[in-house]
């Protein structure tokens, strides 16, 4: 079918695996790179091949030659750019989460209708070899019926204090529990119709950065099903890696435990410290990048080449959107709070 022109609007820390992905798939014209920061949005439409840079997102929307764009700003910032681009016509990929609003997440969602783009929302750890395989064990029955869950996703303070210059208007809970969230959905199967959330600040202000250090999460499902979700930016900088993720999840049948941050597939040991090196996420291998960040995008790509509908949708996103809310009430109030659809 040929080629198809792409861009993305953002090119901070994930927006380089964005950029790596386009630049290493076969039928994609990298075309732009546009970031507010023009020395960043320079350098990596120059290390990518993109053909040209731009600050301003508004120009990618009026390049009629662009077919679909890559939306990689922060976590509050992606509204706005979302409805432009799909009122210009192009397909769009939205870092998650895709709203921090429901009103917000249901304007993107009825922007793509309108218009007859495709929208998809970057849930990456979908394409993640342990969670896939844990998730077709889960719906071919391997483990019966899932009743309990818990799920750990935390950073070290590397990620609120250094990396995301962002951080005080998102949170742990944006940030990495909507991954966490998510996975656990579609673990079970279904959304919950029921939350309960602590929260708790106070460590990362006295370090300079005013946002919750942690969330702990309760969620109860239709079916029956509970789950527990941790997430913290507290871990130290001196763990083996900046995340640390871990999963169990309790069947009727069998039980299954994942864990991606410390699985010693590749230890390395140096004067230091231990490093566990980053296998699964992004590896070139006989020189052709691979793992499962790539993989989303590149799907995301494949979509619009070949006109076909993402396996993650834009309601996908909005049901997440809905859920971390809800949690955020939770949290807010002290009260368990109903999702009602």
């Amino acid at each position: 079918m040929g080629q198809k022109r792409f861009a993305q609007i953002g090119a901070g820390t994930f927006g380089q695996v964005h950029a790596k992905a386009y630049a290493n798939h076969p039928e994609v014209d990298f075309a732009a790179v546009c970031d507010v920061v023009e020395e960043r949005a320079r350098k990596t439409a120059e290390q990518y091949g993109a053909a040209r840079h731009c600050t301003d997102w508004r120009e990618v929307a009026d390049d009629s030659s662009i077919d679909a764009v890559s939306v990689v700003t922060p976590d509050f910032a992606h509204t706005e750019i979302a409805v432009g681009l799909a009122k210009a016509g192009k397909h769009i990929l939205v870092e998650k989460p895709l709203a921090m609003t429901v009103s917000e997440g249901e304007e993107i969602i009825q922007a793509a209708k309108d218009n007859g783009v495709k929208l998809m929302v970057d849930f990456h750890n979908r394409w993640n070899p342990p969670f896939h395989e844990a998730h077709r064990m889960a719906r071919a029955g391997e483990l019966g019926v899932p009743k309990l869950v818990y799920f750990r996703q935390s950073n070290t303070t590397f990620v609120p204090l250094k990396m995301l210059e962002w951080a005080e208007k998102s949170s742990v809970l944006w940030f990495l529990g909507s991954h966490s969230v998510d996975m656990v959905c579609w673990l079970i199967g279904e959304y919950p119709n029921r939350v309960y959330c602590a929260s708790r600040r106070g460590v990362l202000k006295e370090m300079g950065v005013d946002t919750p250090h942690l969330f702990q999460s309760t969620l109860e499902f239709p079916g029956g099903a509970v789950a527990s979700v941790e997430n913290c930016w507290l871990l130290p900088q001196t763990a083996p890696k900046v995340v640390d993720v871990k999963c169990e999840v309790v069947g009727t049948v069998a039980t299954l435990y994942i864990d991606t941050s410390s699985y010693r597939a590749l230890e390395v040991q140096n004067p230091e410290r231990i490093v566990y090196t980053d296998v699964l996420g992004q590896s070139l291998v006989h020189g052709k990048l691979s793992g499962f960040p790539v993989a989303t995008i590149s799907h995301f790509a494949d979509c619009v080449v070949h006109d076909q509908e993402p396996v993650v949708s834009g309601e996908d996103g909005l049901e997440i959107t809905r859920v971390l809310c809800a949690l955020e009430e939770s949290a807010r109030t002290g009260q368990v709070v109903e999702i009602n659809r």
